[in-house]
């Protein structure tokens, strides 16, 4: 090897075997032509490798590269946000629950570049992860639609899953279960060593487990979906699990797709004028809680075309009423969505209390429930695999309103009580 070859060799840090065509095209020019060319061919190619292997750890780190290439651009969800800086990314939760006066901060730091400034242990992700333990099934689908289901290792209950490709590998023995809440088993979870814990919190410490994880010395990262005014606010989380992996590019795709076919959807019921009047829910030991007008179930229900009777209330959380109240507004509604669970017949809904059987929609049977994917513990697919699936969601809920505009729909989510 020449001198010039060997200082190459060094200066490249390993990469010179990248430069070898241009070294055979340039040897019999002179030394200086030589070095010319092949600091610029070589300094190339180290850009093109750099920025396309982000999935591991960067060797030979360089200021001057941007490691994340490929970034998320967040359109609907308004509880976080993303700052993309060369070799990593600062990611800030920005309404972790309710009326909350707090906000979350993560640096998730490039493999093998610097810690940078500004940021405790605890904020320090390094990414992209190849562990993670979820303590909610609503992240779940996440990982299945960015192809990481291998790197699951734990669960707050694997019973209660519906998401194909984890049940596999909850089968196979490769899922613990770790429990939630105030229940959260941190001696498992420092056993399993995970690189990320996926979690909520509700701003009650007495049942929140951020605070122990933290405590622990676990990476924790807080998901706020359920805060998000609009399905599909709700389904643009899935870029937030994607930072993790670095996956962003698969995320954008398939979220800009989903986005697609709602909006498609959506668009055929858009200018109807016979909107069929709707309510929802169910009286709960004296109470029932309606969502308000800004919540994300008035959002579905003004989508797929429906008259929602408490459309022009402000409140993004639910109201809760007397029956009273709400059989004066909803007597003479054509449809009722969304009740107990508990109810699998008409006749479980009557014997519950028989005034429900003043409502016209008991009386015209239009009645709907989003139980029709449920797993024998009771874990509802409308709360797993909904929440990333608001396309079909609201194909449903067309197809129960007008069933003639999409005619080869068959309910996902939905059932018809009867």
């Amino acid at each position: 090897m020449t001198t010039v070859a060997r200082l190459f060799r060094d200066a490249l840090g390993g990469r010179f075997r990248h430069c070898k065509l241009v070294f055979r095209i340039a040897v019999g020019a002179s030394q200086f032509l030589l070095i010319v060319t092949l600091i610029i061919a070589c300094h190339n190619t180290a850009i093109n490798i750099s920025t396309n292997t982000n999935n591991s750890c960067i060797q030979g780190y360089d200021q001057n590269i941007d490691y994340f290439p490929n970034k998320v651009q967040i359109t609907h969800a308004i509880g976080f946000a993303v700052e993309y800086h060369k070799h990593y990314k600062v990611v800030t939760i920005k309404n972790p629950w309710k009326n909350a006066k707090t906000t979350f901060q993560y640096a998730l730091v490039q493999c093998g570049t610097p810690t940078p400034k500004g940021f405790n242990q605890a904020q320090i992700i390094t990414v992209p992860i190849n562990s993670i333990v979820s303590l909610s099934t609503t992240h779940l689908p996440h990982l299945a639609k960015l192809g990481v289901v291998d790197k699951l290792i734990g669960l707050s209950d694997t019973k209660q899953v519906n998401t194909p490709d984890v049940i596999e590998r909850i089968k196979a023995g490769k899922v613990a279960q770790i429990g939630n809440n105030a229940n959260v088993d941190i001696e498992k979870l420092l056993e399993l060593n995970p690189d990320l814990v996926t979690t909520f919190v509700t701003g009650n410490s007495q049942t929140d487990s951020y605070a122990k994880l933290t405590e622990a010395g676990l990476k924790v990262g807080i998901n706020a979906e359920y805060m998000e005014d609009t399905p599909l606010g709700r389904s643009e989380w899935l870029k937030f699990t994607a930072l993790f992996f670095n996956k962003e590019e698969q995320a954008e795709k398939i979220f800009q797709e989903i986005t697609r076919k709602y909006e498609q959807i959506a668009q055929k019921v858009k200018f109807g004028k016979n909107r069929p009047t709707v309510f929802v829910g169910f009286n709960f030991k004296g109470t029932w809680f309606m969502p308000g007008g800004n919540s994300y179930v008035a959002k579905y229900l003004a989508d797929a075309g429906a008259n929602y009777l408490w459309r022009d209330n402000k409140s993004s959380g639910s109201l809760p009423l007397s029956f009273e109240v709400v059989l004066e507004r909803a007597a003479n509604a054509d449809y009722w969505l969304n009740f107990s669970q508990a109810w699998q017949s008409l006749q479980d809904l009557l014997t519950e209390d028989n005034r429900y059987a003043d409502f016209k929609a008991v009386k015209t049977d239009n009645l709907y429930n989003n139980n029709a994917r449920v797993n024998q513990s009771g874990g509802n697919d409308y709360w797993e695999g909904g929440i990333s699936n608001p396309d079909i969601v609201l194909a449903d809920l067309i197809k129960i309103f007008y069933p003639k505009i999409l005619p080869n729909h068959q309910l996902f989510y939905y059932r018809k009580l009867i």
